[in-house]
């Protein structure tokens, strides 16, 4: 494609050089540099990719994009913001693949990674070819592509889209976090509906305060970013959300265009009847706790809002045997029962352990960590919400990154001394695993929470192999 036709897709101060240059690709990343590369430059959070210009031209770069004209033996492009010009240009270089797909957008800090599996499930059983993008990986047809971001950067994603098309999918289901909104990663995209699920604490670290977070998310909901908003009216961001015109709502508690009543909790699930705008019909979920009757209410409003008929809804949903690493139940041992979860903020793990709680006969144990390196004024929280439900927990770590695992569970122990209930600290997690599984007895619930379906730990840069649900399994394996 001709650099010229390219940049008829953004905003450029001039050009510099020879626009009529032949680009095979585009790149962000000067160690990832080919020959044909457009390069795009722009400052980023730790580094100015500027920099870098001259190393993605020895490499073969053929233009280069930039904020600043560089001294660089190849055409440039000046444009006002670099990053802002990503989006646009993988969308143009792949041939607007994602007009070819109908993409639907979940946005909150919880519930993102289930709704979208439950969706895929609805809209498979309605027989449509279906994708997924987002924390567990890329998923369609016979594609896996390994996570690395909830939602990839740009040029990746837009590359995904293309294969998705050329693939025969119709429905892609995506993730998007509030860090992708604020950085525009999205930028362009009109999805056919987007859904959010709710607010709470997270990623303080980067957004300083509650209100940029929910100023990142809102983005989504923007004049002609999305056909259909759906939003949880629990949440008090989902309720002034749902006070806009044309936006359907969901919940349990307050006035919603859909909502359930005679929820019956079982520990594989739960039963209920939907009111679908006004339609009604029973549910069965083979996922416990209150969070997935949230989930799956979120999941049947948006799928009747893009035309799937209740009852596939409800096959759909039912279909849905469980998500890796999403309250999954993954053992038995002396009578008690293991579960995974990927709980990280305060209110995921008390709204887990708060539906597990219900459902335990006997005592209820919870092991966590914090990730380093992230919001730390929130590792106390963790440590308070847990104990609120939990009989007895056992700190570790999770992802420590660059960060001391003992200085990190030394910020979360005062959170649960101030609930007053007992509990011990062991860093290593496998050998915290080991002693929380030793513990359990007849109508035991352990919840072993924080990475979910993660298969490494961060330690000091290094991604080590690690996976919950094959730790356990393994434990057990030596114990049988």
């Amino acid at each position: 494609m001709k650099l010229s036709t390219l940049l008829n897709s953004i905003p450029y101060i001039r050009i510099v050089g020879d626009a009529e240059a032949e680009v095979t690709g585009i790149c962000t990343d000067s160690r990832k540099a080919r020959g044909g590369d457009l390069f795009v430059c722009y400052a980023g959070e730790r580094a100015d990719s500027h920099v870098y210009a001259a190393e993605a031209c020895q490499k073969g770069a053929c233009a280069v994009v930039c904020q600043r004209e560089l001294d660089v033996p190849v055409p440039q492009a000046i444009v006002a913001d670099g990053r802002a010009a990503v989006a646009p240009l993988a969308r143009a270089f792949y041939g607007y693949a994602d007009k070819k797909l109908k993409i639907v957008a979940v946005t909150g800090t919880n519930g993102k990674t289930t709704t979208t599996y439950m969706l895929r499930s609805i809209f498979a059983e309605n027989g449509n070819k279906t994708g997924i993008i987002g924390t567990l990986g890329i998923f369609y047809g016979d594609t896996f592509i390994a996570p690395e971001l909830t939602t990839p950067d740009p040029v990746f994603l837009h590359g995904v889209f293309a294969d998705m098309a050329a693939c025969g999918v119709e429905y892609v289901f995506m993730e998007v976090s509030a860090h992708a909104l604020y950085f525009g990663k999205t930028a362009g995209l009109n999805f056919d509906a987007a859904i959010f699920t709710n607010l709470t604490r997270d990623h303080l670290d980067f957004f300083k305060d509650m209100q940029s977070y929910a100023r990142a998310k809102c983005k989504l909901f923007e004049d002609g970013v999305c056909k259909v908003a759906v939003v949880n009216s629990d949440d008090e961001l989902g309720a002034q959300l749902a006070r806009r015109r044309g936006v359907l709502s969901y919940g349990l508690n307050n006035p919603a265009d859909t909502f359930a009543i005679d929820v019956v909790e079982r520990i594989d699930g739960s039963d209920f009847v939907i009111n679908l705008c006004d339609e009604l019909y029973d549910i069965r979920l083979n996922m416990p706790a209150v969070c997935n009757v949230y989930n799956a209410l979120a999941a049947a409003t948006c799928a009747h809002a893009l035309g799937v008929d209740i009852s596939v809804i409800a096959r759909g949903l039912a279909g849905l045997r469980g998500v890796p690493g999403r309250l999954e139940r993954v053992a038995e041992h002396n009578g008690g029962l293991i579960f995974v979860d990927y709980a990280h903020t305060p209110d995921g793990i008390e709204k887990v352990l708060g539906g597990l709680k219900r459902l335990c006969t006997g005592k209820l144990y919870c092991l966590f960590g914090c990730g380093g390196n992230r919001d730390s004024e929130k590792r106390p929280l963790m440590g308070e919400c847990a104990a609120k439900y939990a009989d007895f927990l056992i700190v570790t770590s999770d992802n420590p990154r660059f960060e001391d695992a003992y200085d990190i569970i030394s910020m979360i122990e005062p959170g649960i001394q101030k609930a007053g209930k007992p509990y011990v600290t062991i860093s290593d997690r496998e050998m915290a695993t080991e002693y929380a599984i030793d513990l359990l007895d007849k109508g035991d619930i352990l919840l072993v929470a924080g990475k979910g379906g993660e298969n490494y730990q961060d330690i000091m840069g290094i991604k080590h192999s690690y996976n919950d649900n094959t730790i356990i399994k393994k434990i057990l394996g030596e114990r049988s």
